[in-house]
């Protein structure tokens, strides 16, 4: 009896031990795969913040509003479609930023970035080479044209037909230009013939002929075809892209010739009129910005004592209407003058992208009309340099921004 049931008991026990074996094993595997989960997880993370960081790097160095031109370049680089709003904070990695952060400031970083980088670029000197070389188009191609020049004897005729152009320059902020011909018979510049307009074309095809009628041809050898490319813009002055000048008495006219000639940059002396200094100040709270002329330097004399006296007109512009106007005191036989005068005009915040403030420096004339000595036009989208003044009083809300400006016809 006693035997039967100690049997009993070593085979109850074996048939235990072995399912408990199995248990310890089945929680050993588990327990290791629970390891390599976690540390798996943990260098998940790890990448993430590594791929982070090289998202934001390249956010950086991609998305930077530092000009226009820099927008254009990004613009292009990221195929967008015509129309579509240009993202300056970058694309690959926004979304990804916006999902992780989720904070109610994430757009300081990209703010923080634009302030940083204007600073650096406002410490640049006035009229420092590094500063000119920034706004200057020296290093660009302008373009070139073709057009075909004739004369007809019978008729007394000089015939002028504009053909098209190729690879021009973008003068606007979209990344693209309104390119037009003016046409003259130098040194005739009162009486000139104008292309149409081709919207937001760098390679326009024009094919227009102009007729010079009633033009001896010993009078038409003494003249110089000057050709003028421009950007139009409805809103400010027309954009100077560049130009051609053949002297008539070079070229055989006894029969229709067609010519290509590269661009050259404009030489209507607007470099010969001085400088304006001033500083731009937005304050978004108050929905006003302050205008504060100055100094010029170098003007241009309009006088016969060779001297000039200088004053500066300020025009708030929307859209196509002057809203407002103010002005400096005169200064009297000065090329050189320092103005230090503040204006304040109120535009709301809503109201920016369609404003443009006019300054006019003016020649100050007793006995006759008072002379344009020259004018900068300042909006969101005008030349480089006035852009960049623009998006810098933007970017540094409530802080007064200082640049020069050359003054232009």
């Amino acid at each position: 009896m006693l035997t039967e049931r100690g049997s009993s008991f070593v085979a109850l026990q074996n048939s235990l031990g072995a399912p408990t074996s199995e248990i310890i094993i089945v929680s050993g595997v588990l327990a290791l795969s629970l390891s390599i989960t976690i540390v798996m997880c943990g260098l998940c993370q790890w990448c993430q913040r590594k791929l982070g960081k090289r998202y934001k790097n390249s956010l950086d160095t991609v998305g930077t509003p530092d000009s226009s031109r820099g927008i254009r370049n990004e613009k292009k680089a990221l195929k967008l479609p015509a129309g579509a709003k240009t993202n300056t904070t970058g694309g690959p990695g926004q979304a990804q930023s916006e999902e992780s952060d989720k904070k109610p400031d994430q757009r300081s970083s990209v703010s923080d970035l634009v302030n940083s980088l204007t600073s650096e670029m406002l410490m640049l000197s006035p009229g420092s080479d590094e500063e000119d070389g920034h706004d200057t188009s020296g290093r660009e191609t302008l373009g070139r044209i073709q057009f075909s020049v004739g004369y007809n004897f019978q008729e007394s005729t000089l015939t002028v037909k504009i053909m098209k152009a190729q690879e021009l320059p973008a003068k606007d902020f979209s990344g693209t230009s309104d390119p037009f011909v003016k046409i003259y018979l130098l040194p005739d510049k009162k009486h000139k013939l104008e292309t149409k307009v081709k919207r937001k074309n760098l390679n326009p095809h024009w094919n227009e002929t102009f007729l010079f009628e009633g033009f001896p041809y010993e009078k038409v050898v003494q003249r110089v075809l000057y050709l003028q490319v421009l950007d139009y813009d409805r809103f400010s002055r027309n954009d100077p892209i560049g130009e051609v000048s053949i002297p008539l008495n070079k070229i055989d006219l006894t029969q229709m010739q067609t010519f290509w000639k590269e661009l050259k940059p404009c030489s209507d002396g607007s470099g010969s009129r001085g400088e304006l200094l001033l500083s731009l100040c937005y304050n978004p709270s108050a929905n006003s910005i302050i205008v504060n002329i100055i100094k010029a330097r170098n003007l241009k004399a309009m006088d016969i004592g060779g001297t000039s006296d200088p004053y500066v007109k300020v025009w708030l512009m929307y859209k196509d209407k002057r809203v407002e106007k103010k002005k400096t005191v005169v200064m009297k036989r000065c090329l050189n003058p320092i103005f230090n005068e503040s204006f304040i005009f109120d535009v709301p915040t809503e109201k920016l992208r369609e404003t443009t403030i006019i300054i006019t420096v003016m020649d100050k004339d007793r006995l006759s009309r008072n002379d344009v000595i020259g004018k900068i036009y300042l909006s969101w989208k005008s030349g480089p340099g006035e852009v960049k003044h623009w998006k810098d009083m933007i970017s540094h809300p409530r802080t007064a921004v200082a640049q020069w400006h050359q003054l232009k016809a």
